[in-house]
């Protein structure tokens, strides 16, 4: 009877032992998971914070940062002018100023679609018009860097059937060739007909067959005309042996993440991309010269386009030598402070202050893309409602730099 009842005390025992340890493992499981997520509070790569105000490229660059201070206060001067000036309760499209690719300010207004009622947003790509020959200008040169095509080179080696003899890559790009204008084709051409669409090749085989004179000779004159660029396209598809909207996909807009941008296919595109209006969101008609390209119809936002700017300080998107090229002034035939570079229109004032910018107008959309390289900074408005308070952006550059603009005096 003894012995059992040992045998009973030790097996008790052995029980309350084993559900001590048992509980014991419970209780420190139940720790654990506990601290378990009070340890993973404190792991970074669970939280990912981006800045949206910071614009960046994969590209090399070497520009110093902006201080908090500097943003704050032009961030305040330049909302008070977009405010007053530009993006009144008219206004449709995006609005943006960027230094060293922090955005001090940027706005969006309107309607991409009023029909649809589709808002303009940081993302909606509007047409650039002529600011798109800023772009074709520089595609151009990154040829010239690949040594696909020579600045100085006769257009008719890249294109054989060109009939001006003397007209160079470089007087198509700064406007000096005195090439006919393709918009008035109507007017030099008899039985001109307004209905078929003209492609960019149409315009070399008009010029080709009807051999239209020059209006200025090669390189003795400044004439702004849109059938530079659209020869500059075909000479970038002859170098190349792409389509020209292939080529600026592949060598500026997917190296520079100008995810946003694209030249528009009129055919297949037309309809889907922001419309473009008149001053009373009345849509404007399309007429033959749309799907002519080179010279506009490429679409890309503020924000790509800050993209782009930031690239013209890189060493590694486009040797200094060209840029330098594209910044100078190529016609001093006229007194005046304007002048045009390599794509790029520029104020030279007596002063000494250089700027640099570009506009656009086809249709009901207008652009403005000004570039202030000694201040890097990059001033940009588009709008796809007819206006001209886009062209007022520019005048924001004194609030940058040493520029003589009186805004309190608009």
């Amino acid at each position: 009877m003894f012995n059992q009842q040992a045998d009973y005390h030790i097996r008790m025992t052995k029980k309350s032992i084993a559900l001590a340890i048992l509980s014991l493992f419970f209780a420190f499981s139940c720790q654990k998971k506990v601290e378990a997520p009070l340890l993973a509070h404190y792991i970074p790569e669970e939280t990912i914070v981006t800045d949206s105000s910071q614009i960046t490229i994969p590209l090399e660059l070497n520009l110093k940062p902006v201080s908090k201070e500097f943003r704050n206060e032009k961030e305040n001067e330049v909302s008070s002018y977009y405010k007053k000036y530009i993006g009144t309760t008219d206004f449709s499209g995006g609005f943006i100023v960027a230094k060293n690719g922090v955005v001090i300010y940027e706005e969006y207004k309107g309607f991409a679609n009023y029909a649809k009622k589709t808002v303009n947003e940081e993302s909606t790509p509007l047409h650039l018009a002529s600011v798109s020959k800023v772009l074709t200008a520089t595609l151009v040169l990154k040829l010239v860097q690949e040594n696909k095509i020579d600045l100085n080179e006769k257009v008719k080696t890249y294109l054989p059937s060109f009939p001006y003899q003397n007209t160079t890559i470089k007087t198509l790009l700064n406007h000096r060739s005195g090439l006919p204008h393709y918009s008035r084709f109507e007017v030099l051409i008899k039985g001109w007909s307004r209905k078929p669409m003209l492609s960019n090749q149409d315009v070399l085989d008009i010029l080709s067959k009807n051999k239209l004179a020059l209006n200025t000779k090669n390189d003795t004159h400044f004439d702004y005309c849109n059938t530079n660029y659209a020869i500059l396209a075909l000479v970038i598809e002859a170098v190349t042996g792409k389509s020209y909207p292939l080529v600026m996909q592949e060598k500026i807009f997917e190296p520079l993440k100008m995810n946003n941008s694209f030249v528009i296919d009129f055919n297949t595109q037309k309809n889907a991309v922001s419309q473009s209006y008149k001053g009373n969101y009345v849509v404007h008609g399309w007429d033959q010269y749309d799907a002519i390209y080179g010279d506009k119809n490429i679409y890309s936002t503020p924000r790509d386009l800050v993209k782009f700017d930031l690239a013209t300080y890189s060493n590694t998107f486009l040797r200094k030598d060209l840029m330098a090229e594209a910044l100078k002034g190529y016609s001093y035939e006229k007194r005046g402070i304007r002048n045009y570079g390599l794509g790029i229109r520029m104020n030279e004032w007596e002063t000494g202050q250089t700027l640099h910018y570009h506009n656009g107008w086809w249709h009901g959309n207008t652009s403005s893309y000004t570039t202030m390289k000694n201040d890097t900074v990059v001033i940009i408005a588009l709008s796809n409602k007819y206006t001209l308070k886009t062209y007022k952006a520019t005048k924001l550059a004194a609030l940058f730099g040493d520029y003589p603009y009186e805004l309190e005096k608009e």
